[in-house]
């Protein structure tokens, strides 16, 4: 039995849950969020709780009983608290801007570049090097995180770049390092 997918999830107050075949949709103060889970899991909602339940022992349902209570554990985390990323931006010139459409950076650059932000993701430029994404769909704010960083990633020798709070980034000693 997976140790994830026997967990019950619990439902907070002021979420509601509906199912419908094997799609759920979870409505909190933060959105709400729709889903398509595979057919084969059983998923109930019960008494302030959801229990995921998988049909048999076979490889491919085993996968998928912990996933899917992982999913619908983030669908409710993410109504009632919601998901936030965080990103530095390292380097001499570059900073970004908050706009009502997103953001707009300068990376280094001959023209700014333009971020827009899709629905349901907030973007924020805490300071002129701190970007913050939030929103209630794990998936959205890691993608859009992402799609940013690769926008300039790190290099190894000076460090300039987009990375997320937190990371480490290895750094090549260069040329006159190997003398």
């Amino acid at each position: 039995m997976s140790r994830i997918g026997k967990k019950p999830v619990t439902i907070p107050k002021g979420v509601t849950i509906t199912q419908k075949d094997n799609t759920i949709t979870v409505k909190g103060p933060r959105g709400e969020l729709t889903r398509k889970l595979p057919a084969d899991i059983i998923v109930a909602v019960k008494e302030g709780e959801i229990n995921v339940d998988r049909p048999s022992d076979e490889p491919n349902h085993r996968a998928l009983h912990g996933l899917t209570r992982s999913l619908v554990a983030n669908m409710v985390e993410g109504v009632t608290t919601g998901f936030k990323k965080q990103l530095e931006i390292v380097g001499v010139g570059y900073k970004a801007e908050t706009r009502p459409y997103g953001l707009q950076m300068a990376l280094g650059f001959s023209h700014p570049v333009e971020v827009r932000a899709p629905a349901g993701v907030k973007l924020t430029a805490t300071s002129p090097t701190a970007v913050t994404i939030e929103g209630a769909d794990k998936e959205v704010v890691g993608q859009v995180a992402a799609e940013i960083r690769k926008l300039r990633p790190p290099e190894p020798y000076k460090g300039k770049g987009i990375k997320y709070a937190g990371e480490t980034i290895r750094r090549k000693a260069g040329k006159a390092g190997g003398k």
